[in-house]
């Protein structure tokens, strides 16, 4: 759905400072702001600890409101218009960025806990083969039609003091570990030693050493640990420190590792792009035993729709032809009436291709609305031919005397219905890629069920009914 604002979901080096980022998010700010399709560029960086997303502060999200469409001069679609601004700020060196919009990262971040439209997520225990299949999977997905905004989820890279203690030379001077521990600890991170207020605001005080005393490694390494004996050894004696890139998150499903390779997809449904995805990734990258990958996003929410429908579409159908066979005790009646639903499907398929929509969830509930509507028209007409059966008419004539009565009803039915929807298949406003599939199906399904119901019907009617007549014993 077009929620009528972007959201340019940026990711930088792990290590790079606030001034920094905030340099570089202003920066894409102001290239974005660039465009007239776009009114305001509201960048927040970071997330808190708590609630729905946590992110570090090399992750910036700017929030893009637009102008209205009629506005626009450099595109004609929300989808043009993203992907003119990621070919804007695609060189900004070290920034990964993704696009969506507010309401969507939200459910994306429910469904595949990841603020993309596909994710997916590779279980193993070792992170070296993680990485090395993910940024493989990576490469190959890269190559497949329709991917957009495709990264391996950020898991290494940040800078890392490691210290790594000596026992013996702990064991010489009668220091404990954790003591070499806490002391660095809060020389480096500090320790919290009160708190202040400030109006109803409540901050804590903490205290560590000055930036000048360990800014480097050599400071560190001057860092004085007290002995049990009361003399000082510098930690340089006791520890080696160094630098080095590790890893900044470690994450987990049911206490399984997993790294998420995460895309949108524009230009086709999330549904044929996992599939063809699935079968490239199975036929070129071999995974190690112990090591599988699981597909989530808006690709999963779409499979537990399709598997509900399948199980609620039969089962409806079933009940509604039993209902039919008890109304008129024929079972031809029953497929008469059932067979308007293929009649409408037709149309509802050729609609769909005729206006380029996907197969989806809306279009699907169209699907659903237009069989109820179609077996209406035909539950009508066929109760007309049975009512002027009992009253004595001919089979010709049963035929001629209830398409004709029952040909105005049929097409007001058809006519107002489509003309209530032909609104909602040429409309551009916020929601209208939601709403247009739905209406394409039922207006294209009515329009073949009803041409082939006023013909298709009273035929198999005539044919069913003259069978049944030789069939009757003299």
């Amino acid at each position: 759905m077009q929620e009528g604002t972007l959201q340019c979901l940026t990711y930088m080096n792990p290590n790079i400072s606030l001034d920094e980022i905030t340099r570089t998010a202003a920066a894409m700010a102001r290239e974005m702001k660039s465009f007239p399709e776009i009114k305001d560029v509201v960048v927040d960086i970071g997330y808190g600890e708590i609630g729905p997303h946590m992110h570090h502060t090399n992750y910036a999200c700017m929030n893009i409101t637009l102008n209205p469409r009629k506005t626009w001069k450099n595109a004609t679609t929300q989808d043009e218009l993203t992907t003119l601004l990621n070919q804007r700020i695609k060189n900004f060196p070290g920034v990964s960025t993704t696009f969506s919009q507010p309401i969507k990262h939200e459910i994306d971040g429910l469904i595949g806990g990841a603020g993309s439209s596909v994710v997916a997520k590779l279980f193993g225990e070792d992170y070296k083969v993680l990485l090395e299949k993910s940024h493989e999977i990576e490469t190959l997905l890269n190559q497949i039609d329709g991917v957009a905004d495709l990264r391996v989820e950020q898991v290494d890279g940040q800078t890392q003091v490691k210290v790594e203690i000596n026992p013996e030379a702990c064991a010489r001077h009668g220091i404990d570990k954790e003591t070499i521990e806490k002391t660095v600890a809060r020389a480096l991170v500090g320790e919290r030693a009160g708190q202040i207020f400030e109006g109803e605001r409540m901050f804590d005080i903490t205290v560590r050493f000055v930036k000048s005393a360990r800014n480097s490694i050599e400071d560190i390494e001057k860092l004085l640990i007290k002995t049990p004996a009361g003399y000082n050894v510098p930690l340089e004696e006791l520890a080696e420190i160094k630098i080095e890139a590790g890893l900044r998150q470690i994450s987990r499903e049911e206490t399984r590792r997993y790294i998420s390779i995460q895309s949108n997809v524009r230009g086709r449904d999330s549904g044929s792009f996992v599939e063809e995805a699935q079968a490239e990734i199975a036929a070129n990258i071999d995974l190690p035993p112990g090591y599988h990958l699981v597909w989530g996003g808006q690709f999963e929410l779409r499979q537990a729709a399709n598997r509900r429908l399948l199980m609620v579409i039969p089962i409806t159908l079933l009940l509604v032809m039993i209902m039919l066979y008890g109304l008129f005790n024929s079972a031809s009646n029953v497929i008469l009436i059932m067979l308007n639903i293929p009649l409408a499907l037709v149309g509802g398929v050729l609609s769909l291709a005729l206006f380029q929509e996907n197969l989806s969830i809306p279009s699907a509930i169209g699907f659903i609305a237009l069989f109820g509507i179609a077996l209406t028209d035909a539950l009508v007409l066929v109760s007309r031919f049975e009512h002027l059966k009992d009253k004595g008419y001919s089979l010709r004539e049963q035929i001629i005397a209830g398409c004709s009565s029952k040909l105005r009803p049929v097409l007001i039915t058809t006519i107002t219905t489509a003309a209530g929807l032909l609104p909602l298949i040429f409309s551009s406003g916020t929601g209208s890629e939601i709403q247009r599939p739905l209406a394409v199906v039922v207006v294209g399904g009515l329009i073949s069920s009803t041409l082939l119901t006023l013909i298709v019907i009273p035929t198999l009617y005539e044919q069913f009914a003259q069978r049944g007549n030789k069939n009757l014993p003299e």
